[in-house]
């Protein structure tokens, strides 16, 4: 999708505009002709804003449908969420500025900030389900981060996502990368906020982790390598829960289905350096391609893996 850029100082335009970027939504200035400058950056359900407000706006909206978190840069903003009690967020904070399902209100107070939007789907494919159930929808149980730690990951996975990933159109338009992008950020906010989303292995996990069922895990994922997917779609296909499905690749594998995926996509960026012409293609190409969005990570991860920079095997 293209950027998209708001710039002005008419507050009738700017609630116009913000009802129709987000929910229906009313709003109020603390001065005359107050500016408002607004950027997005869009790639798949994810989107990134970057907003800077040189006044005091109070706003009442309705609920969003998407997953809204916040990291402000400074200023500060008063939260309250469905009538519950009052948070004020300041620089360096990284919260859950709304659920999908509530509407919100409060006062941003001359504030630079980052809004994050995705779609509550995203939190489900990454958490995971026992097939053949009715999942339990995923909810995010509290808005700030369990620790300073997780909170800081979170900061780090949204920076990198709207100056190293968004920035790139090329990057932005990969399926794999776009997929890969989205539960990156999922994963983060699931490890960020306490959620009802459980992690922990049971009896039938141990159970269902055998052999046979980690096969059609391991063939699943080498026939669909160049296809987005997930936890939820590899735990599909193997007929057990996520968390079965985690168990079996720790227990048998001693990684992750998503560190084994990665693995399976390293290889075949391999064989696609192998056969390119370099004066075709280049080495960043071709690791998007194979959902690796940075190319430093890529090199490094192709080098432990192959001895060589992904560049020797282009030009070889």
């Amino acid at each position: 999708m293209e950027p998209l850029t708001f710039d002005s100082n008419d507050l009738g335009k700017t609630e116009e505009f913000l009802s129709k970027a987000y929910a229906k939504m009313r709003i109020g200035s603390d001065i005359d002709r107050p500016r408002t400058r607004i950027s997005r950056q869009s790639m798949g359900t994810v989107s990134v804003d970057r907003l800077d407000l040189e006044y005091a706006m109070s706003y009442d909206v309705n609920p969003l449908g998407k997953v809204c978190l916040c990291t402000v840069e400074s200023g500060s903003i008063v939260q309250q969420v469905a009538g519950g009690e009052q948070d004020v967020f300041g620089p360096g904070d990284a919260v859950l500025f709304a659920p999908p399902d509530l509407p919100y209100a409060g006062e941003i107070r001359r504030s630079r900030y980052n809004i994050v939007m995705f779609d509550p789907e995203l939190l489900q494919q990454v958490a995971g389900t026992l097939p053949g159930r009715r999942p339990e929808p995923v909810r995010l149980l509290g808005h700030r981060p369990v620790s300073a730690a997780t909170g800081r990951h979170l900061q780090r996975t949204i920076a990198y996502l709207r100056d190293d990933v968004l920035a790139d159109p090329e990057l932005a338009g990969e399926p794999l990368l776009v997929s890969t992008a989205g539960q990156l950020l999922a994963a983060s906010v699931l490890a960020a906020l306490p959620s009802n989303a459980g992690t922990e292995a049971t009896a039938m996990d141990r159970h269902d982790a055998h052999p046979q069922m980690l096969r059609r895990a391991l063939a699943f994922i080498d026939e669909h390598a160049d296809m987005p997917m997930g936890i939820a779609e590899i735990a599909t296909a193997a007929r057990v829960s996520a968390r079965a499905l985690q168990y079996a690749f720790r227990r048998h594998l001693n990684t992750t289905p998503l560190g084994h995926l990665r693995q399976v996509r390293l290889a075949r960026a391999h064989d696609e350096l192998k056969i390119s012409d370099p004066a075709a293609t280049t080495v960043a190409a071709i690791g998007a391609r194979w959902g690796f969005f940075h190319p430093g990570r890529f090199a490094l991860s192709y080098r432990a893996a192959y001895g060589c920079a992904p560049s020797d095997t282009l030009h070889a």
